[in-house]
């Protein structure tokens, strides 16, 4: 079997070898791109003379063939190809004869999968862009529908303050915002074009880099050689966006987990995103919601994957980055996934807000009663001493704040008035936090405002 570089061995590897270093049972997702490089290569062998009109018009011609092949699913890896690029140029010899090895001129398969994956990326991570706005637009439209639904706020998954169900909410919306912008800048990086480093030292036949990347629909070219055929640093910066995603999409998923529990009732997923017991007659489990917590460690490990792989390998090329395109291919395809499970979900999501509404304790108001003691001149921590006083006394009663007696208070400090029972309130509490970001009505509207700002920005 005749290799690309077989020229100067005597004798063919082992067959073992063979299947070790080959890769076209991964990189074949890369076939249309591949060809899309080639296609764009071509034109700039012709710019540069390197080729005669003829050739270059019959080149053209043979890999729209092929690039038809790939959209009609009729193009076929042969035994002997050991990647993507020797699948092509063999297929382009078979349509177009010797010829077709003219296209490689001046051109490494380094510069060229390192192409290859930056075009894949600039068509496939848009695309999850726009599911993750799609799942914005669903927080918003469920936080607008129930602005005021009131719900306990948790820190250490204890009951600490009264919020809006809305306020929680949003509090995704601004995480994946923060997600949708890390990619679009992510993204920049990516449109920089390596085609025309060759091996790692530079195009010898004069062909022009920055017309080429033009021509490729690239912003920029990667400045330096030996980097533009190793640099993955994008691929990088693409894992740890979506491992970033991933922890977002699984805390939203942990905190519904616990909201539809038994337990809590605060929501109840729609049948459709939940799954049954083999055993168990009455269950209705958030399996959606599970898978999407349980593979945020898989779009961990992609990064830590490829962290490990690169972290050692020297200067230029090594096969070493081989392993670059699975987890790459794998974050996007698991994303694929989840991000519009998570939006079925929320689109879905019953709310129960008389079991948010009997979650509320007075307990959860007392730093509203600091507050209280605060403004009558009180520091602080004196006051969070006092407060902290009466919710002992109260728990020792068994009772609530609002049913300890004025007397009581006033044992703990005199300052006490008959108001301080307007400060033991669910609906003061909340609108009593105004400031922007707070769980006041009003501010809330105003977040709601931004948030739609947002979204109409694309």
């Amino acid at each position: 079997m005749t290799r690309m570089w077989g020229g100067r061995y005597a004798g063919d590897i082992d067959a073992r070898m063979w299947r070790f270093n080959a890769s076209i049972g991964v990189d074949m997702r890369l076939a249309s791109v591949d060809v899309q490089g080639s296609q764009a290569y071509v034109r700039a062998l012709g710019r540069a003379g390197l080729i005669t009109p003829a050739e270059m018009q019959a080149l053209e011609e043979g890999l729209a063939l092929i690039a038809a092949e790939i959209e009609r699913g009729e193009f076929q890896p042969a035994s002997g190809d050991e990647d993507i690029h020797t699948a092509v140029e063999r297929r382009l010899g078979e349509l177009i004869g010797a010829l077709a090895g003219k296209l490689h001129t001046g051109r490494s398969r380094n510069d060229q999968v390192a192409t290859d994956i930056r075009l894949w990326m600039l068509q496939a991570l848009p695309a999850l862009g726009q599911d993750l706005r799609a799942v914005q637009a669903v927080i918003l439209a469920n936080a607008e529908a129930h602005l005021d639904v009131l719900m306990p706020g948790y820190t250490h998954l204890q009951p600490a303050m009264p919020v809006r169900y809305s306020h929680w909410l949003l509090s995704f919306f601004w995480m994946l915002n923060r997600d949708h912008g890390r990619l679009q800048d992510l993204l920049t990086r990516v449109d920089q074009s390596p085609l025309g480093a060759a091996a790692l030292a530079g195009n010898t036949y004069g062909v022009d880099r920055e017309w080429l990347a033009q021509e490729l629909g690239m912003r920029a070219v990667l400045e330096n050689s030996m980097d533009a055929v190793s640099a993955r640093d994008v691929l990088l910066e693409a894992l740890s966006w979506g491992a970033i995603l991933g922890t977002h999409l699984s805390r939203l998923a942990e905190d519904l987990i616990i909201y539809s529990s038994a337990e809590f009732g605060f929501v109840r997923l729609a049948e459709r995103y939940t799954t049954g017991s083999s055993i168990m007659p009455q269950k209705r489990n958030p399996d959606s919601l599970e898978l999407v917590r349980g593979k945020s460690g898989r779009l961990i490990g992609n990064l830590t994957r490829l962290l490990v792989t690169v972290k050692g390998i020297p200067s230029t090329y090594d096969k070493d980055l081989q392993e670059d395109k699975e987890p790459l291919f794998d974050t996007v395809d698991t994303l694929s996934d989840l991000l519009p499970i998570v939006s079925g979900v929320l689109e879905s999501l019953e709310l129960r807000p008389q079991a948010m509404r009997a979650a509320l304790s007075d307990a959860m108001l007392a730093t509203d009663l600091a507050d209280y003691v605060v403004r009558r001149g009180v520091p602080f921590r004196e006051a969070h001493h006092i407060v902290g006083q009466a919710v002992r006394l109260a728990e020792e009663r068994v009772c609530a704040l609002a049913d300890l007696a004025l007397e009581d208070y006033r044992s703990l400090w005199p300052g006490f008035e008959p108001d301080l029972y307007d400060a033991l309130s669910y609906e003061g509490s909340v609108e009593s936090h105004t400031a922007r970001g707070g769980t006041a009505r009003a501010a809330v509207l105003q977040q709601i405002g931004h948030a739609r700002r947002e979204l109409e920005q694309d």
